[in-house]
């Protein structure tokens, strides 16, 4: 299963699912994300990540633009900016949409806004458990 995940920046939510998906699927799974106007993995996601294991310090960010050409059994947004500005993938099977809050735009302490980053990741780890369940019982596995 290939599965593409998009944010505006490709910071946080996009990487995160992007290494979880990878963690929990195996080598059963392609997972990729990009963003529509690409930046820098924020601190806090790498920080989140790896308290449960997972080494995101030497992802890149990278633009949708790059993998327009590419196959894919699901383009997942993750959130609303990048939900009403992604670009359409033609050879994409599924296009679904997460909405989760931009965990960077976070306020208060680092302790504050790291749990901020904790919340999202929990979230996405569950959406992505029920999105493997689906493709296990579409596969007949």
């Amino acid at each position: 299963m290939r599965v593409l995940f998009v944010c505006t920046h490709n910071s946080a939510r996009s990487q995160m699912a992007e290494a979880l998906l990878r963690e929990m699927g195996g080598d059963a799974v392609d997972s990729q994300s990009a963003g529509t106007h690409p930046g820098t993995v924020h601190p806090l996601a790498i920080r989140a990540m790896a308290e449960i294991g997972i080494d995101i310090s030497g992802a890149r960010t990278k633009s949708t633009d790059s993998l327009l050409n590419e196959r894919f059994d699901y383009v997942i947004t993750l959130c609303d900016d990048a939900n009403e500005s992604c670009p359409i993938f033609p050879n994409a099977a599924h296009r679904l949409h997460w909405s989760f809050p931009n965990p960077s735009e976070a306020t208060g302490s680092e302790e504050e806004r790291l749990a901020v980053f904790r919340s999202i990741r929990e979230g996405i780890r569950e959406r992505l458990a029920s999105l493997l369940q689906e493709a296990e019982k579409e596969s007949g596995s």
